[in-house]
């Protein structure tokens, strides 16, 4: 008898950062049900993401290159219409024309909002922020009489940096009618087909905006914000001119410990709407009687600052910002906990692994530990428009534009306090990495630019091109079976 494929379900909050979920170890993280998915899983404890902004995590996720590959640097950006002419597919396209059913629920922030990028059904509730996409929540809301609240119009939002009084009642907030669409999927799915479910939350983005009485529950301490540093300080002229002049619209040029508390708590309160989410949507997919055996990913684009260094938000290569929770659960798979650094991008190769399919990967492999053939990493590299990274288990080297450069151990220094990056004791460490980022950033660059290549001429009498008048294909599918060298 043919071994069924399994079905898949990825569970991805926006903007959620490691140590604001119980299973990493933190008292003051209220996260059962996802506590309980790690529980009998497997938990990475280093998931990394390597470009820790909302476009390029995804746009990397989605087609197993890294962002200087698929040149996404900034949310400005996205992938060219035609990139599947190119040989670079997302997954959801892999998956679906391997024999999946594919299934996009959520925030996926693709441009345009509403194209496929390779999935066969969307139902779409974009960005907090995007308040004037007519998307399928805001038809939702206009249901239930009611709209979609911008962040400055709710209370408290400027004094609370913000971090407001959701205006929306818990049945209401996009979090709740993900989860809820996520399981009325899972409830009424009949086809023969497996299927992959991504259920993509759009909280806990800022606006941390939780109801008053979601905010009640969440109790507890805090923790204290990491204090800044010479290096951090080079950034902050730029961060707050962005949230004063961006779509957030508030000074965090000052941010005293009450405040980050207020944050923190809201953020919490936001993460424990979806946590409540997650564990329906887990009773949904667990109750399904199809014979399938199962696989769920959880895991977020990237974390948020929530006020250590003084800053909010993401896109530097700081643990707060880019450290990100990843948990897997297999069928017949024993929990145990994985040390090795992990990228965010690996969900790629894991889910094409899963569904029995092998597509050449740029930079993805498969997460170890979960019972596939798997490729260890060593080492997790990635790029913003404001620099570029490498990091291991241990050790993380950064080179920004701004002429800032880091070295920092993060397991005896985890709040990145001290830069070892002039340290004498250091410099051989330093100089290995240096090097071996370069070469990364050589390799991905021309892999980013493998549309333009040709059919090889020279030594080809035959070919066509000698000729007056040929015309060469473009764009050229030349994405070959092979990593760049150092890539991972």
């Amino acid at each position: 008898m043919t071994k069924l494929r399994p079905n898949i379900l990825f569970l991805m909050p926006d903007q959620l950062r490691w140590d604001f979920v119980g299973a990493y170890g933190q008292r003051y993280a209220q996260t059962p049900n996802i506590d309980a998915l790690a529980d009998c899983g497997v938990i990475f404890d280093r998931c990394l993401s390597p470009s820790p902004l909302c476009i390029p995590a995804r746009a990397s996720m989605l087609t197993g290159h890294n962002a200087l590959s698929t040149g996404i640097l900034n949310n400005n950006y996205w992938l060219r219409p035609d990139h599947d002419a190119c040989g670079v597919k997302t997954f959801a396209r892999l998956l679906s024309d391997g024999g999946y059913h594919t299934e996009a629920i959520g925030k996926m922030h693709f441009i345009p909002w509403d194209i496929s990028e390779g999935f066969d059904h969307r139902v779409i509730a974009e960005d907090k922020r995007h308040i004037h996409i007519q998307d399928d929540y805001n038809d939702f809301l206009q249901s239930r009489h009611s709209a979609k609240p911008s962040g400055p119009s709710e209370p408290e939002y400027v004094e609370g940096r913000m971090a407001s009084i959701g205006v929306l009642p818990r049945e209401l907030q996009v979090d709740t009618w993900v989860g809820e669409q996520s399981c009325e999927f899972l409830k009424s799915y009949d086809n023969d087909k497996p299927f992959f479910l991504w259920s993509a939350f759009p909280g806990p983005h800022d606006p941390y905006n939780p109801p008053a009485d979601i905010l009640a529950e969440v109790a507890g301490d805090m923790p204290a914000a990491f204090a800044e540093t010479n290096e951090s300080a080079a950034f902050r002229p730029d961060i707050v001119a962005a949230h004063l002049q961006g779509s957030a619209g508030v000074d965090i040029s000052k941010m005293p410990p009450e405040l980050v508390a207020r944050i923190r708590q809201h953020y919490q309160a936001l993460v424990s709407i979806i946590d409540a989410q997650v564990g329906a949507i887990l009773t949904a997919f667990d109750a399904r009687k199809d014979g399938r055996d199962t696989m769920v990913v959880f895991a977020s684009d990237h974390g948020d600052f929530l006020g250590d260094f003084g800053f909010l938000g993401k896109t530097l290569f700081f643990e707060s910002s880019m450290r990100v929770p990843m948990i897997v659960r297999r069928s017949k798979i024993d929990p145990v906990r994985v040390a090795d650094c992990v990228s965010l991008t690996d969900v790629f190769a894991t889910f094409t692994a899963a569904a029995g399919l092998s597509p050449p990967r740029q930079d993805s492999v498969v997460l170890p530990g979960i019972g596939f053939e798997e490729s260890k990493r060593e080492v997790v590299m990635g790029a913003t428009e404001k620099g570029f990274m490498i990091a291991d288990r241990r050790w993380k080297l950064c080179r920004y534009r701004n002429a800032v450069c880091t070295l920092h151990d993060v397991i005896s220094d985890p709040s990145e306090q001290i830069n070892l990056w002039a340290d004498p004791s250091q410099a051989e460490r330093r100089d290995t990495m240096d090097c071996r980022l370069q070469d990364w950033v050589l390799a991905s660059v021309i892999d980013g630019h493998g549309d333009k290549a040709y059919p090889y001429m020279t030594m080809t009498p035959d070919h066509p091109g000698h000729q007056r008048g040929w015309q060469r294909s473009y764009p050229t599918d030349s994405w070959e079976e092979t990593i760049p060298r150092g890539a991972h």
